[in-house]
């Protein structure tokens, strides 16, 4: 008897074991960080670190009012705009970088140079070449994104196996043929690692774009809210501006599942 309740015993600890790991692992981790939060804003009782509830209240009001709403749309312009330019640019660039050492040795210097410098030292030359515009926010944005993508597309295209391109040169394709049909698909995976980095970095330039070169979009709310010591605002524009950096990571994603649904699952796993 004693045996069979410690079987079942054991059996129902394992059920629990089980239910609590089918639990999704992302929206548990949301609730414990919005329930920390809520906690340390309540306790600390600081203006800059208000309470969740406060700031989504807060986050309410505004969008209610439509002052969110329509600067989300010139800062999404922005950051498309950028963010799209880069990806032209860093592409073709880290292609031909990755592809033919002439083009490494003659731009590499630069590339890796100014992806180490602060992207936001370059902000007064925009002003000063492009005005207080749009113009200067979407070269901002390029800053911050180019690099990375032509380093990672640079070093995606130098991984792939010689012997894939010996074996199409054999059967006779051209330099074409070999960087459409045999290169580009096989650095397809760590090129749009490269991809996903870049569009992170190019919503922080947007945002820094809009704060110091033109008070417009998103970053004229947080840089009005701030100079008003509006820490509820500021936390409230912050957390649109995470919702616009993970929908568009999630985007990316998408179109990565779709350029690499070639690839096996363990392999992608593994980059």
């Amino acid at each position: 008897m004693s045996a069979l309740v410690e079987r079942r015993g054991a059996t129902a600890v394992r059920r629990r074991r089980l239910s609590w790991r089918r639990l999704p692992a992302a929206p548990v981790s949301l609730a414990a960080g919005a329930v920390l939060w809520e906690l340390i804003g309540r306790v600390a009782d600081v203006p800059f670190f208000p309470p969740l509830t406060t700031v989504l209240g807060r986050l309410a009001d505004m969008v209610s009012s439509g002052q969110i709403i329509g600067s989300l749309g010139d800062s999404l312009l922005n950051l498309a705009l950028g963010f799209g330019i880069s990806l032209a640019a860093g592409l073709a660039v880290g292609v031909a970088m990755g592809r033919y050492r002439k083009v490494e040795a003659a731009l590499g210097v630069y590339v890796y140079a100014l992806l180490t410098a602060p992207s936001l030292v370059f902000a007064p030359i925009f002003f000063s070449l492009l005005g207080e515009g749009r113009g200067s926010i979407v070269a901002v944005v390029v800053m911050y994104t180019v690099f990375i993508v032509i380093i990672n597309t640079a070093s995606a295209i130098r991984t792939v196996p010689g012997h894939l391109v010996e074996m199409a040169r054999s059967y006779g394709a051209r330099e074409t043929q070999v960087l459409l049909r045999v290169i580009l698909p096989a650095a397809a995976p760590m090129i749009m690692a490269g991809v996903r980095l870049g569009v992170g970095r190019a919503v922080t330039g947007m945002i820094n774009g809009e704060m110091f070169i033109a008070v417009v979009g998103l970053g004229r709310i947080v840089t009005q809210a701030g100079g008003r010591f509006d820490g509820a605002s500021v936390l409230a524009v912050l957390l649109v501006i995470i919702a616009v950096a993970l929908g568009a990571v999630a985007l990316v994603q998408a179109v990565d599942r779709r350029i690499t649904r070639w690839v096996p699952k363990t392999t992608k796993d593994g980059l």
